[in-house]
């Protein structure tokens, strides 16, 4: 006796592949909306230019001014996957809080265990990459419900 075949239901969605940034083409398509999305980020957080380097991972002052004068440039793997981050956190807070406390969040003290009393933003500056993914992950499963 054979077992039947299980198969995941239709549906009308089809899964999207991802974006391959290791493609130079599909990271210059995306680099220019990225920085101004970050650029519009960093104002509604009131980011330092200091603080707005740091999460893009620590570009030279006058790299961080011309990309923000011209961001027509071609953005490494790294940077675009941390404002990813950023704006998918910046995504996240809308949805949980009001827009006040949703542009604030990052820079009030935090309880949770994660931050130890520190803000969110010191804790992503000194955490890198890594650390976005978790303050990501936690705001994802708080919308969750979880």
């Amino acid at each position: 006796m054979s077992l039947p075949a299980y198969a995941y239901p239709s549906s009308r969605f089809e899964p999207v592949a991802p974006v391959d940034l290791n493609d130079r083409a599909e990271r210059l398509r995306l680099s220019q909306s990225a920085l101004k999305g970050f650029f519009n980020l960093a104002a509604r957080w009131k980011l330092k230019d200091e603080e707005a380097r740091d999460l893009l991972g620590g570009p030279s002052s006058s790299a961080y001014y011309e990309w923000k004068k011209n961001p027509v440039r071609t953005l490494e793997v790294d940077r675009i996957t941390r404002i990813s981050y950023l704006l998918g956190i910046y995504k996240a807070l809308h949805i949980l809080y009001g827009d006040p406390l949703a542009d604030e969040w990052v820079g009030l003290p935090n309880r949770n265990a994660i931050f130890g009393g520190r803000t969110p933003l010191s804790f992503m500056q000194s955490g890198g990459l890594l650390a976005m993914q978790t303050v990501r992950r936690l705001l994802d499963a708080r919308r969750g419900g979880v």
